[in-house]
């Protein structure tokens, strides 16, 4: 969980702390504690710090060695997710992960334009290949890699000079997350609410929360 997946949960913080913000962030998953510098002190990851600088519950970070883990996947149903959002994760997420959102299912932020660079480093891959253009795709997660389909793509342009880790940090702080998640979680709030209605009754009236 590095330092661009805490830019990623700031934004979708700070977007749901709005009076009329359509959706609340019900816990984060990240990697656990590693050790770091020279004192190989246990630290956590920056997703998890940001977490708790802002205030976010403790017991509803967490923090498992694998995303298959019994007790992490009850304790993720326990939340009763509807949607969740993948960044930079680094963990192979199971079917069973994957079933626990009933209704939005999972979608995940990935730097590239996909289906392009699909895996591990896209970013230092199309540098290699010397792209004029790159970007940031926000997609759903199926058990294939980075195969679902993709909702939306931002582009841009690639400075010759310009540097993985720079690339990187661009993608996911200006032109990434920001922009799919501000222009595009209405459309995924939308079709939370058709997969809700799948599941009325004439007593019932389902909204996005």
């Amino acid at each position: 969980s590095p330092q661009v997946a805490a830019s990623v949960l700031d934004t979708l913080l700070a977007a749901s702390s709005s009076p009329d913000s359509a959706f609340q962030v019900a816990a984060v998953v990240t990697q656990p504690p590693a050790a770091k510098n020279r004192g190989r002190k246990l630290l956590p990851s920056a997703v998890a710090q940001l977490a708790l600088e802002r205030g976010f519950p403790g017991d509803l970070i967490f923090t498992p060695e694998r995303a298959g883990e019994e007790s992490f996947l009850s304790d993720l149903k326990g939340v009763k997710p509807e949607l969740c959002i993948t960044a930079a994760y680094g963990n192979i997420l199971p079917q069973r992960f994957l079933d626990i959102p009933p209704c939005a299912g999972t979608v995940n932020i990935h730097p590239s334009l996909l289906p392009l660079y699909r895996g591990a480093a896209p970013v230092q891959r199309a540098l290699q290949d010397g792209v004029a253009e790159t970007g940031v795709s926000l997609a759903y997660t199926i058990r294939a890699l980075d195969a679902g389909p993709v909702i939306a793509c931002e582009r841009f342009s690639v400075d010759e000079c310009i540097k993985a880790p720079e690339l990187l940090a661009i993608l996911f702080n200006i032109e990434g997350p920001s922009y799919c998640w501000m222009n595009y979680h209405p459309f995924l709030m939308v079709q939370l609410s058709k997969r809700r209605s799948h599941k009325m009754t004439p007593k019932l009236h389902w909204r996005p929360r």
